[in-house]
């Protein structure tokens, strides 16, 4: 029996796929790879005999083109099929060069060859998609692009809200070893795998596909996938998802007995199919969108209810910052190459797209124009880019009065990271024109039209003469643990004085959109002479807020009706997101792989109360195989606490080491430190 030799080490460096492992064959379609046959002098008499069979999945086939028949061509023949050529040979062996279509389906693949006396044993590698590969449907051209949003390991994601922006730093991890198959697990349990495997199999060949049935089993909604989502309450039953910071440690935990994981959120979605798709060769990078809408009846109208005292009601929802990922890739499903580039994919479980809780591939192109009849998932993401925003107050025999309309607020400060630096990259202007333009307005018009709800006819603005202006202002910078100090500031342009009534409120507003409880409520009457400017100042004690932020925000809201005008309504609010206290993280020790080193995470608790449930996770992809975790169960009043994690090196390079604070005050206070780690070769001449 003939013996093949894969040359792992050299083979996977050559494809970028060294980082997962030298000790098995994982090549991209495209790009040729070595193997070495070691045979009889007669079998190397007859190498034009040799039959190569390649084949992926149950059932493989030609027919499906998930089974290749070859044999030796000569050297440099080019085609897009499965070939191999002679590249060396000697008495009693021949190195090969073996090519796969740049369309190749990826997967676990087996590798037999028929030589003229025996068969080899089957060979198995794994092949990814290639964004080296002009021909691949995935290819971004630029080498930084591709360091970028294939091979880093770690990244930022960005969470608050329009006015507050924080970085998350999270570890992706997409390169630990077991991660690919966990991925091909993956596609191997999504719901149209299990229905008819050899299509399935077959359609692998198409970051389309691959990308929108993984984007459906990151969320448990329908398929049993890899997590649950929950956005309120209570978590003790799983991981809150303000703890997670690490796909890894996720997708390890859900492959461990294919059991959801307890709990996400939308950049915990997002993250996770980073991961996964960067693993498996498509160009991805993380988005937010601040002031995202969530349009429910797809008339691109987010209608906003307000009581009389402020109070926000149900409603459409506009989440103070929602997170999805971008994929790269050609679309030659739709006509031309105009929507060729980034296009959304979504996995939080919001709207389901033909029949599966999942969202895009949905060009960013096609959002820019308001190209909504285009696959797939448009509307729904022009909608949370470029919704209006209408809002409405209820009065108490509940009927309703326009407050005001807003054409701006939706979709602002659109974020990623930005290649090759740990810097905010603002993408906003590829989702939509600058607002208040003419072009905006055309193209809000054109998705209406090719939409399937006709244009509201909601009037621009209330009716009544408009003068009075107001707005919320922040006299400090909130911070969390401290009191909230803010000023109503009142304008009459008029020439008459204005009886005021003035309702103020002050609710926690979930992420998402949902409305939480009244924290602080004040309805002064005052008297606003002609011309004049006044303020009224707000304070919102931290006692009142305390205990329920975590990943929400305040929501302050006034409402000011003129009672010498017909009781015309104003409408003002501001969302505030108090800044939380800081953590930090030092190593000490030689960064080389399998040196011993120690990380020192500090935190001080800056408020006058105890804090409960304290836990510390520090993670880092290539400096520890698993999350360490540290439980405390108290911090005093200014008590500063330290945390010693010992970790070795297991990868060189530059790698992050990522420190999340959580207790029952202050959630997902987040750090990290680049730890550049030395070749192991160095390490021997110091």
């Amino acid at each position: 029996m003939a013996l093949v030799l894969l040359h792992c080490r050299e083979n996977n460096k050559a494809h970028n796929t060294d980082e997962i492992s030298v000790d098995r064959l994982i090549v991209r379609r495209g790009k040729p790879f070595l193997l070495t046959l070691q045979m009889k002098t007669a079998d190397m008499s007859a190498l034009d005999k040799l039959e190569f069979t390649v084949q992926t999945g149950l059932q493989a086939s030609e027919a499906l083109r998930t089974k290749a028949m070859f044999r030796i061509s000569p050297a440099g023949l080019a085609n897009n099929l499965w070939n191999a050529s002679i590249q060396e040979k000697t008495v009693s062996s021949v190195t090969l060069s073996v090519s796969s279509p740049a369309e190749a389906c990826i997967g676990e693949y087996s590798l037999r060859i028929k030589t003229a006396s025996s068969f080899t044993c089957d060979n198995k590698f794994i092949l990814l998609f290639n964004p080296w590969c002009s021909d691949d449907s995935v290819y971004i051209p630029q080498e930084s692009d591709r360091r970028e949003y294939v091979m880093n390991e770690h990244g930022l994601l960005y969470i608050g809200s329009s006015d507050y922006i924080f970085p998350k730093t999270w570890t992706f991890g997409q390169f630990e070893q077991d991660i690919v198959d966990i991925c091909l697990k993956l596609m191997d349990r999504n719901l149209k795998c299990l229905r008819n495997k050899e299509e399935d199999f077959s359609a692998r060949c198409s970051p389309i596909y691959v990308s929108r049935v993984l984007c459906a089993m990151i969320n448990a909604q329908d398929d049993g996938g890899v997590l649950h989502g929950k956005w309120c309450g209570d978590f003790s039953d799983g991981t809150s998802p303000t703890s997670w910071n690490n796909s890894v440690q996720i997708l390890r935990k859900w492959a461990r007995n294919y059991n959801s994981v307890k709990y996400g959120q939308c950049w915990v979605f997002a993250a996770v199919l980073c991961t996964v798709l960067r693993c498996v060769g498509i160009p991805t990078r993380v988005v937010t969108n601040f002031q995202s809408a969530h349009d429910t009846d797809g008339n691109l109208v987010i209608d906003q209810y307000r009581a009389e005292s402020g109070r926000v009601l149900e409603n459409d929802s506009v989440w103070n910052f929602h997170v999805w990922v971008e994929a790269w890739m050609r679309r030659p499903d739709l006509s031309g190459d105009f929507y060729d580039g980034w296009q959304v994919v979504d996995p939080t479980p919001q709207e389901t797209s033909n029949g599966l809780y999942c969202c895009g591939p949905a060009p960013v192109k096609a959002v820019l124009e308001g190209h909504v009849d285009v696959k797939y998932d448009v509307p729904f993401v022009f909608a949370e880019v470029n919704a209006d925003i209408v809002n409405w107050k209820i009065l108490s025999n509940g009927s309703k009065i326009m407050l005001n309309s807003d054409t701006c607020e939706v979709g602002q400060n659109i974020s990623t990271k930005m290649v090759g630096m740990d810097k905010r990259s603002d993408i906003t202007a590829s989702y939509k024109y600058t607002e208040g333009t003419e072009k905006e307005r055309q193209v809000y018009k054109e998705a209406v039209k090719r939409g399937t709800k006709p244009l509201s006819n909601t009037p621009n603005s209330p009716p009544g003469s408009r003068n009075l202006q107001l707005k919320l202002v922040e006299v400090s910078k909130s911070i969390n643990g401290k009191d909230i100090n803010l000023s109503l500031v009142l304008n009459n342009s008029n020439q008459a004085s204005k009886k005021l009534q003035i309702h103020l409120l002050a609710q926690v507003m979930l992420y998402n959109g949902v409305p939480g409880a009244i924290i602080w409520t004040e309805d002064p009457e005052t008297l606003l002479l002609s011309s004049k400017e006044m303020s009224i100042p707000i304070q919102i004690a931290y006692p009142r807020y305390a205990t329920l932020l975590g990943r929400n925000i305040i929501r302050v809201n006034a409402i000011v009706t003129d009672l010498d005008n017909n009781g015309i309504s104003y409408h003002t609010e501001k969302d505030i997101v108090p800044e939380n206290p800081k953590l930090t993280i030092t190593t000490k020790g030689m960064a080389y792989p399998g040196s011993e080193m120690t990380a020192e995470v500090v935190f001080e608790n800056p408020v006058s109360m105890v804090l409960t449930d304290c836990k510390v996770t520090v993670s880092g992809s290539g400096l520890l195989v698993d999350v360490q975790e540290t439980n405390l169960p108290s911090i005093k009043p200014n008590t500063r606490i330290r945390v010693l994690v010992p970790f070795v090196p297991y990868k060189a390079g530059a790698r992050q080491l990522v420190a999340n604070f959580n207790c029952n005050l202050f959630t997902d206070i987040n750090t990290s430190i680049t730890v550049d780690v030395k070749p192991a070769h160095i390490a021997t001449r110091v």
